[in-house]
C-alpha cells in the first residue's frame, strides 16, 4: 500500500508540473533558454576539445611518433677560439644499428648549401641533403611521382635525385613534369627521379625546406669528401620503446666520440605530452565559460520558480489544507525546476549535436561527436535545476497554510 501511496502521489506531481508548464509556455520556454545555451556550450567544448586533442595527435604522428634523431650538440677539442668540431660519422649509425635494439630503419643526413645549373643556364641555390634510402620511410615522406632512389643506386653512386613538390612545380611547372630533368651540382649532371612531400606541413621547423634536393649519401659524401653527418634519424619499432631506445643511442654516439663532445637525442614524445597539456588546459578554460553559463541559466529558473512559489500561494495553502505534506510540496516546485532545466537541456543537446553533424554532411570535414557528452550534459542540467530549484522548494514547502490561505 505505501508502494502505491508514493506511485500516486509522484504521478500527481508530474501532473501539476505539466499543468503549471501548460498555463505559462512562453514563461516556461524562456526560463528554459539559458539551460539550453549552457548544455549546448558543454557538449561543443567536449566536441571541441575532442577534436582538437585527434587532430593535433594525428599531425605529430604523420611526422612519426617513432622518430629519435640524434645530433652533435658541440665539444670537441683544441685551444681557445680553434675548438675542432666531433661531428656524427656515417660509422656510428652502423654501430648504434647494431648496439640498440628495436630499430627499424635509420638514416644519416648530410646537409650541403649549393648553387645547381638548371637547363638554360639558370642558377638556383638550394639545400641538398645527402641521405640513405630507408629516408623515405623513417622521415614518412609522401612520394608524389616518380620513385625513391634504392640500395643499388646508393651502392653505385647514381647521380639522381628527388625534388620536393615546391621546387617541381616552380622549374617544371609539376611535380610529374619535373622526372627526368636534369641539373649540374658543381658540373656533374644529375637526373631527377621523383618528387616527394612531407605528409603534414612542418613550417620550416624540419631539415626540408621548399628549395630542398635529395640525393643518395654516397653521393653527397663526394662532394664533401668527409664521413661527417649532420644528423642521423632512427626510426623504432615500438613507440613504447622510445625513450629508452633515444638514451641508449645517445649513450653509444657519446662512447664513440671525445669525452668534451655533447650530442643531443630529440623525440615527438614531449611535443605529444606539451599538446596534451595545452588541451586540456584550454578545455578546463572552456568548461569554466560553460560553468558560468550554467550559473547564469540555474540563477534564472531559481528567479522564476521564486516568483512562481509567491504567485502560487493561495494554491499551495489549498494543497496543504487538504493532506498535502510539506515533502510533497518540496518535490513538486524541486521537480517543476528539474523539469524545466532538462527540458533546456535536451534543446542544447540537440543544438549541440546538431553543429558538428551540419558540418560533417555539409562542411566536408570530420567532427567526432561524442555521446557521452550529451550525457554529461543532461545530467549537468538535471543537477542545476536540483541545485537552484531547491531554495524555492524550501520555500514554499515552509509556508504556513492558513497564512498561505489568506493571501491575495
Amino acid at each position: 500500500m505505501a508502494t502505491v501511496r508514493k506511485t500516486i502521489v509522484i504521478s500527481e506531481i508530474l501532473r501539476l508540473a505539466v499543468e503549471s508548464f501548460r498555463a505559462a509556455r512562453v514563461r516556461f520556454v524562456l526560463t528554459a533558454l539559458g539551460m539550453t545555451i549552457g548544455t549546448a556550450s558543454v557538449i561543443l567544448v567536449v566536441t571541441i576539445s575532442d577534436a582538437g586533442r585527434q587532430y593535433i595527435l594525428a599531425e605529430i604522428e604523420a611526422v612519426g611518433t617513432n622518430l629519435v634523431e640524434l645530433q652533435y650538440a658541440g665539444g670537441g677539442t683544441g685551444s681557445v677560439g680553434n675548438v675542432k668540431s666531433d661531428f656524427l660519422t656515417y660509422e656510428d649509425e652502423g654501430a648504434i644499428d647494431s648496439q640498440v635494439q628495436g630499430i627499424a630503419d635509420s638514416s644519416v643526413v648530410l646537409e650541403m648549401y649549393q648553387r645547381i645549373t638548371l637547363n638554360e643556364g639558370r642558377l638556383k641555390d638550394v639545400v641538398v641533403l645527402g641521405v640513405e634510402p630507408q629516408y623515405i620511410q623513417v622521415r614518412n615522406l609522401v612520394l608524389l611521382a616518380g620513385r625513391f632512389f634504392d640500395d643499388e643506386d646508393e651502392a653505385s653512386h647514381a647521380k639522381v635525385a628527388l625534388v620536393t613538390e615546391s621546387f617541381a612545380r616552380e622549374m617544371f611547372g609539376s611535380p610529374g613534369d619535373a622526372i627526368d630533368r636534369s641539373f649540374q651540382i658543381s658540373g656533374i649532371p644529375v637526373t631527377i627521379i621523383g618528387t616527394f612531400t612531407e605528409r603534414v606541413d612542418t613550417f620550416g621547423e624540419t631539415e626540408i625546406s621548399n628549395d630542398t634536393i635529395l640525393i643518395p649519401y654516397s653521393v653527397g659524401r663526394y662532394f664533401t669528401g668527409t664521413d661527417n653527418v649532420n644528423e642521423i634519424y632512427f626510426s623504432l619499432r615500438d613507440q613504447n620503446d622510445i625513450e629508452t631506445a633515444a638514451s641508449q643511442i645517445e649513450a653509444v654516439a657519446k662512447s664513440r666520440h671525445l669525452a668534451t663532445s655533447a650530442y643531443k637525442t630529440t623525440t615527438l614524445t614531449a611535443l605529444l605530452t606539451t599538446a596534451a597539456r595545452i588541451m586540456t588546459a584550454l578545455t578546463v578554460m572552456l568548461a569554466l565559460l560553460c560553468a558560468v553559463m550554467l550559473t547564469v541559466g540555474g540563477v534564472g529558473i531559481m528567479n522564476i520558480m521564486l516568483a512562481t512559489v509567491q504567485a502560487r500561494t493561495r494554491e499551495i495553502g489549498i494543497r496543504k489544507a487538504i493532506g498535502a505534506t510539506a515533502l510533497e510540496i518540496r518535490l513538486q516546485f524541486l521537480l517543476e525546476a528539474v523539469l524545466v532545466s532538462l527540458f533546456g537541456g535536451l534543446m542544447g543537446a540537440v543544438i549541440g549535436l546538431g553543429i558538428p553533424l551540419s558540418i560533417n554532411l555539409l562542411g566536408g570535414y570530420h567532427v567526432p561527436l561524442s555521446a557521452w557528452s550529451v550525457a554529461v550534459g543532461l545530467l549537468t542540467s538535471a543537477a542545476v535545476g536540483i541545485l537552484f530549484g531547491t531554495l524555492p522548494a524550501s520555500r514554499a514547502a515552509a509556508m504556513d497554510p492558513i497564512e498561505s490561505l489568506r493571501f491575495e
